[in-house]
């Protein structure tokens, strides 16, 4: 599979250090191989230099002309409808998950644990069960108790006279 995730003018990239952490921008110009010009019009991060070494380049790229002003990124960027496509990526609904998680309380820890071991004792049990009844061929497997019942259906049953 080659490599996709070009460090070019429009690439959309997503802060990883510093005080824009998060932040989603896109280069601007290259200024050299450590260096590149970022701007956010639409992500509250002005026109700046920033550490390649501190971007995670994303699959997202938008179209406009090299060194464009601000005005020109912000219109493409709300052209490209980015921030759509950006809510629905897995990328940011785990960083979403993670946000979420790190605002829990210690309360609220504790039942998410608690609502964890009770779902898992329910699926130890469900797998356990489905584990008994089929040999290890994959073949369902009749156990004594499934015999004991059937007796049991059949004498119940009103014996036919001839």
């Amino acid at each position: 599979m080659p490599f996709e995730r070009f460090v070019q003018t429009g690439r959309i990239a997503k802060a990883s250090a510093g005080p824009l952490k998060g932040r989603l921008v896109a280069i601007v110009d290259v200024i050299d191989q450590n260096r590149v010009l970022v701007d956010g019009p639409l992500t509250g991060v002005p026109r700046q230099e920033y550490r390649l070494n501190n971007l995670h380049l994303t699959k997202y790229r938008i179209k406009f002309p090299y060194t464009a002003p601000t005005s020109i990124v912000r219109k493409a960027w709300v052209d490209s409808d980015l921030k759509a496509q950006w809510k629905t990526s897995a990328w940011s609904v785990k960083a979403q998950n993670i946000c979420k998680r790190s605002q829990l309380n210690d309360f609220d820890r504790f039942k998410l644990r608690y609502a964890k071991r009770q779902r898992n004792k329910l699926l130890t049990i469900a797998f356990n069960t489905l584990k008994k009844r089929t040999k290890s061929d994959g073949t369902p497997r009749i156990l004594k108790k499934d015999r004991r019942e059937r007796l049991r259906a059949e004498k119940a049953k009103p014996k036919a006279k001839k």
